[in-house]
């Protein structure tokens, strides 16, 4: 319950508190997230895979973990960092706690740190190589060089570590409370008029339940599927969903995009899907000195005018300067103004930085499904 624990970073700065998670050490990305809640959405949600994700809300853990809010079934980010993680689970829905999760899944963290200071320093100085280091003799030095013995993720293939390594169905809509128990059953397939393939590059359960409320059968498949085998299917429309780390490693999935795009098949890229859109029509990515990460961040319709609150986690960005003639920008973000989404001037391909945040009226599609279900439906 006490174990001694640091976190440090590669300019030696050094976090001291104590373990709640598994025994061990973690190297990664430091990165801030700036839920209020939904701690348990992003333990689980593949875009945090090979990061150190500090919350800057200083208290979590008090609703436990439970399946509903699972993103994943594994927890994904490299470690955890919090002011306070509660010891006690208060929700009637918890599994179990905070604590036992990260134990179970050998997940390392610390709390009782600064999580001010920290987003302070990775806000004006950028992202920063880190390592949680646990145990009754933690070395600072020794943390210090496993930090900067971190290789980083700038050209390292994440996809290929959270995408499903065999095709599944997905029919089940948004979770509901049937007798005090929540449950999402399966739809029946003749119910959903739109079967679409979506492309597993870390994609979140959230999303794929937000499709299946919108009218979509899907059949999700590896990141590494060929063009042939997502033409056999004869899919309304294709969906590259989610996904963590450097878009520009991901050149296996570029080139089918790339393909794709010249057969005129509805595409909806969602997250990396958007970056790896964007590389295939011949945009270039760089890396952000610091990512988006939070549930919380304005992005506003250039269009409608409308602002919609948003999920984001990402480190590398779409470089706007670079986009081709045919992309047109959409949306943009009230926080610095950057490239949020964009529409193809001739091909029926749109593309989206972020994703809605879970908990929207099922019977009212978010605005990037409901414009993809327009462009199946011209094309159908």
């Amino acid at each position: 319950m006490n174990t001694p624990a640091i976190l440090a970073l590669e300019d030696g700065t050094l976090f001291h508190g104590r373990s709640l998670g598994a025994a061990g050490l973690a190297v990664g990305e430091v990165c801030f997230n700036t839920n209020a809640a939904g701690y348990a959405s992003v333990l689980t949600d593949p875009a945090y895979r090979g990061l150190l994700v500090a919350m800057t809300y200083p208290h979590v853990g008090n609703v436990g973990m439970s399946a509903v809010a699972a993103e994943s079934a594994a927890a994904q980010p490299s470690g955890l960092s919090a002011r306070d993680l509660s010891l006690i689970a208060s929700s009637w829905r918890a599994e179990q706690s905070l604590q036992d999760y990260l134990v179970a899944n050998g997940v390392v963290a610390i709390d009782g740190i600064d999580t001010r200071k920290l987003t302070r320093l990775l806000r004006e100085g950028g992202a920063q190589r880190g390592c949680i280091m646990v145990g009754a003799a933690v070395d600072p030095d020794a943390a210090v060089a496993q930090a900067r013995g971190f290789a980083g993720l700038q050209g390292r293939d994440l996809v290929a570590e959270v995408s499903t390594a065999q095709p599944y169905q997905w029919l089940r809509g948004s979770w509901q409370l049937s007798d005090g128990v929540a449950d999402s059953p399966e739809r029946d397939p003749a119910s959903l008029p739109w079967h679409v393939v979506v492309l597993d590059l870390g994609v979140r359960r959230s999303l794929l339940r937000q499709l299946v409320d919108a009218g979509c059968r899907l059949t999700v498949l590896p990141a590494r599927t060929s063009v042939a085998e997502i033409q056999v299917l004869q899919p309304h429309g294709l969906v590259l969903a989610g996904g963590p780390g450097d878009p520009a490693a991901c050149g296996y999935a570029i080139d089918t995009v790339r393909q794709l795009l010249a057969q005129d098949l509805p595409i909806l890229g969602m997250g990396l899907g958007h970056s790896l859109l964007a590389l295939a029509c011949g945009a270039s990515t760089f890396k952000m000195k610091l990512g988006r990460h939070g549930a919380n961040h304005p992005v506003q319709d250039l269009v409608t005018k409308r602002v919609e609150i948003v999920r984001l986690s990402y480190g590398f960005a779409v470089d706007e300067a670079t986009l081709p003639a045919e992309l047109q920008v959409t949306h943009r973000s009230l926080f610095d103004h950057s490239l949020q989404g964009f529409r193809h001037g001739q091909r029926p391909v749109l593309g989206f930085q972020g994703e809605p945040v879970a908990g929207f009226d099922p019977r009212q599609p978010a605005a990037q499904i409901a414009s993809f279900l327009e462009l199946m439906a011209a094309a159908k």
